[in-house]
């Protein structure tokens, strides 16, 4: 049964051989993969009409609910957008051949965000462009940072709270920061000393002793012993006075504006002249410095209100060269003007002073030393805004007690041989700096601290005794504008602004003009609206 089925099986294939034969032997094609060759961007329910070279038979939509087709003819389509995304259209023709190919990317109104800041901002040159499904980039050239903030919110007011709206905008000019620093600084000295100086005078033996503070007591002159004492003595010059002109001279007046007690009497059957130092000072110094200074953003500016003070340096040969420091008050700062508005320091303000103490000596002439008080710092804040950079409180004692060995430890009468020194200071500095973005103004609205004021005369000066004769309100030649025609009015879009702008956009405030916070300007500024001349700054 199984060779009779085998045959027949055989049978048959010769029998179909000649058939196979009649064909001829195809060969297997390669995969096409057609990629999109255009790409169109469309706005949310918007549209374009498209031209396929050739006869469409098939169209193909990747995602319907991002973007859909109506056919009209064999040759054009219309797609429009419907909802935020990207999809993919092909059309092929009759044999299978793709004639068109697009990548459709559809996001928000551009069109009308680009009017809208049009409108709103005209002198702006701000560019959009979406990323994505729910992404706007801002790209341009703006006049201020606060112009970029301003365009950043009016598309997110547009668009709405969901939309994520980048900005990359950049200001059109260098910014320029003006800087002030305030130094405030309250320094309070204390300082009492007490020292005794005593000269005693025999007259009969003409003996002499003398008890001080290390003072010099002077020299011993000619006298006569045998003259009688008790004449012609003089406390106030601290000295013996003899019949015959000769003067002893006593303890000397201190230098250094104490109070000095003295007193001429006999003590155990000799002759004495004492003198008792008491001295206490108390000095309370307020220092206030205010500099100020402008500079564009990226730039290094200093400032220096103080002196220079000679130091000597010692060259080969036996030369001496001078070398000089500066002092005073100081300031240097570099500002950068970030994006968002906020303003990036670098500052280093100073202040120093000459000193006596810690001064050497070099060759006879005396090398003072510096007081300093610096600070070096970099700090981010907005315009206006302040920022203490540096807080310093000290308070220093010293307490000497200069005595005699073995006599200044008597008691009671050790106080004849000792002297006291006593010295407390205290004090307090702050440093504060704060930043201003500012622009040039005309030179017409600057008021100067020198307006109005005049020299006295020679009459005024013996008669009134006026050291100056200001008059509060005059003013200085001014530069004036030009008369002539005025400027056309700026032109506005023929555009309906209903017809772009949705009704949900917030409405704008009105811009106000930016307070002066250097000076109190307003009413000034309101006389010179007025038609009125700008009044100056000085007044007596």
């Amino acid at each position: 049964m199984k060779r009779r089925l085998k045959a027949k099986l055989l049978l048959a294939s010769l029998a179909l051989a000649p058939t196979f034969a009649a064909f001829p032997a195809t060969t297997a094609t390669a995969q096409q993969v057609v990629k999109p060759s255009e790409e169109i961007v469309l706005s949310i329910g918007r549209g374009e009409l498209v031209t396929v070279p050739g006869t469409m038979t098939d169209v193909f939509v990747a995602n319907e609910n991002v973007a859909d087709v109506q056919i009209k003819s064999q040759r054009q389509l219309y797609v429009f957008g419907r909802a935020g995304g990207e999809t993919t259209i092909y059309a092929s023709n009759a044999r299978g051949d793709v004639i068109f190919s697009a990548n459709i990317r559809v996001g928000n109104n551009i069109s009308s965000i680009d009017q809208m800041l049009a409108l709103a901002m005209p002198d702006a040159q701000v560019n959009v462009a979406t990323m994505g499904t729910n992404t706007v980039l801002l790209t341009g050239t703006v006049a201020a940072p606060e112009d970029a903030a301003e365009a950043e919110r009016l598309v997110q007011a547009f668009l709405g709270e969901d939309a994520n709206v980048i900005s990359r905008m950049k200001t059109a000019t260098p910014l320029q920061v003006n800087l002030q620093v305030k130094f405030a600084e309250v320094s309070r000295s204390l300082v009492r000393e007490i020292g005794g100086n005593l000269t005693t005078f025999d007259g009969s033996s003409g003996f002499r002793f003398g008890i001080g503070t290390g003072r010099q007591l002077g020299g011993t002159e000619t006298w006569s012993p045998q003259g009688p004492l008790g004449v012609g003595n003089d406390v106030a010059q601290s000295a013996f006075i003899l019949p015959d002109g000769t003067q002893i001279p006593g303890p000397a007046v201190d230098s250094n504006d104490s109070t000095t007690l003295s007193g001429l009497g006999r003590l155990f059957g000799i002759d004495t002249l004492g003198a008792l130092d008491l001295s206490e000072r108390l000095g309370l110094i307020t220092t206030i410095s205010q500099p100020n200074l402008t500079a564009l953003s990226g730039e290094t500016a200093t400032f220096l209100a103080g002196g220079e003070f000679p130091i000597p340096i010692a060259q080969g040969l036996g030369n001496v060269a001078i070398q000089f420091r500066n002092f005073g008050v100081s300031l240097s700062y570099t500002p950068t003007v970030l994006s968002n508005g906020r303003i990036s320091l670098r500052v280093r303000p100073e202040v120093s002073e000459l000193s006596t103490q810690g001064s050497v000596t070099l060759n006879g002439f005396q090398v003072p030393a510096l007081t300093i008080r610096r600070t070096e710092t970099t700090v981010e804040l907005g315009s206006g805004q302040s920022f203490m950079i540096a807080g310093l409180m000290s308070t220093n004692s010293q307490n000497a007690l200069d005595k005699a060995p073995g006599l200044g430890d008597v008691p009671i009468l050790g106080n004849l041989f000792r002297s006291r020194e006593f010295r407390r200071g205290e004090s307090e500095l702050v440093i504060v700096v704060t930043p201003y973005l500012v622009k040039p103004v005309d030179a017409k609205d600057i008021a100067l601290p020198t307006d109005g004021y005049r020299s006295a005369n020679e009459l005024e000066q013996l008669i009134a005794y006026q050291n100056h004769a200001g008059v509060s309100g005059a003013e200085r030649p001014k530069p004036t504008a030009a008369v002539g025609d005025e400027a056309p009015a700026p032109d506005i879009s023929n555009a309906d602004p209903a017809a772009i702008v949705p009704n949900n956009v917030p409405k704008l405030p009105k811009p106000k003009r930016a307070e002066d916070r250097s000076r109190g300007r307003t009413d000034r500024t309101a006389d010179v609206d007025k038609g009125g001349a700008a009044a100056p700054g000085f007044s007596l």
